[in-house]
């Protein structure tokens, strides 16, 4: 494999080189090509490792066509890693708050351009959760073929190795402390830029609803002019298979710890009507294939991802109390159920 092949991966080998005073990095997986080839999948770690500090972890390049998530994470990276050469308001911050990042989970997907993995499973599908309501055809996770899109891999198996990585970095990284935040990043859907959170496969409301209601209410009072859509992935569509329920439903098993998992769905219908060209392009539908528009949209997310790490670092000033828990519940079922 030549870096060449896939620039997502050379820069964030280049990243990976500049931070190389601050970071830590790891492959934790191959991913392998029918051809040979192999992309390799990294996690990068920076800030404080001790258990007792809260975490963020920043995920993108889950579908190999939606490089625009990858990115955003990657983008995001390079920026603290030039602060960290001067900022020593980070530097403090960072010793509250451990940041993990794994900007490309499904390199081979990207390599060949597709949605799912080389080995044609979708791994936004491919978690062992079953919807317990119907779901979309196709669209929430289909078994029929690995020639299709949105397939599930075959019953009963173990997820996809890019996924058993994902779960590996969550557990150990994540889930293994009191408070911890995530957001993953995708293209595609619709024209406006959504932050969904639990649950994809139904229409309950998530355990932690009060502590979901809390971070969408310091957001807001911080950023009153923000451009997301909060709320539960349910209100869209459900759907099999959805590798942050599983997660989260791993995290319930510890109740005295809250992990609330987001994903960011930029909105790329709105680029499509911008430029109706990119209908005729593969990646159009999911990517701003304009540069001027590609560097807006990269401008635009950072902010949010920052928020994420300040508001772990603030987590207990925030979180809904013993006698307020009840009254942010009781908003949050008004909002979103």
């Amino acid at each position: 494999m030549t870096r060449s092949e896939l620039p997502e991966l050379e820069a964030l080998v280049r990243i990976i080189e500049l931070g190389a005073n601050w970071l830590d990095a790891r492959v934790v997986c191959q991913a392998s090509l029918a051809h040979g080839a192999t992309y390799p999948v990294y996690v990068i770690t920076l800030g404080n490792p001790a258990k007792e500090v809260p975490a963020v972890g920043y995920f993108g390049g889950v579908h190999g066509l939606e490089r625009i998530g990858a990115e955003v994470v990657l983008a995001y990276l390079h920026n603290l890693v030039m602060r960290l050469q001067w900022d020593s308001g980070l530097h403090r911050q960072l010793e509250t708050v451990r940041l993990v990042f794994m900007p490309i989970v499904n390199p081979g997907g990207m390599a060949l351009g597709t949605r799912a993995n080389p080995n044609g499973v979708d791994l936004m599908r491919n978690a062992p959760v079953q919807a317990t309501e119907p779901v979309p055809f196709m669209v929430g996770g289909q078994r029929i073929s690995a020639g299709l899109p949105w397939y599930r891999g075959v019953k009963d198996q173990a997820m996809e190795l890019e996924n058993q990585a994902v779960c590996e970095v969550v557990t150990a990284e994540l889930l293994s402390r009191d408070f911890s935040l995530s957001v993953d990043c995708h293209s595609g859907f619709g024209s406006r830029d959504r932050l969904w959170f639990p649950y994809a496969h139904k229409r309950a409301p998530m355990a932690h609803l009060a502590e979901m209601q809390a971070f969408k209410n310091i957001f807001v009072q911080s950023h009153s002019h923000h451009r997301y859509v909060i709320e539960p992935q349910s209100l869209q569509y459900l759907a099999h298979g959805d590798l942050w329920d599983y997660l989260y439903l791993q995290a319930c098993t510890q109740p005295q710890r809250v992990f609330l998992p987001l994903t960011l769905e930029m909105g790329s219908w709105l680029w499509v009507k911008k430029n109706p060209r990119q209908l005729f392009s593969r990646h159009g539908m999911f990517n701003p294939l304009i540069e001027h528009r590609q560097q807006r949209v990269l401008r635009q997310h950072q902010l949010l991802l920052d928020f994420l790490s300040r508001a772990a670092c603030g987590h207990q000033l925030w979180l809904p109390t013993p006698e307020n828990l009840a009254q942010h519940h009781a908003q949050a079922l008004q909002d979103w159920y």
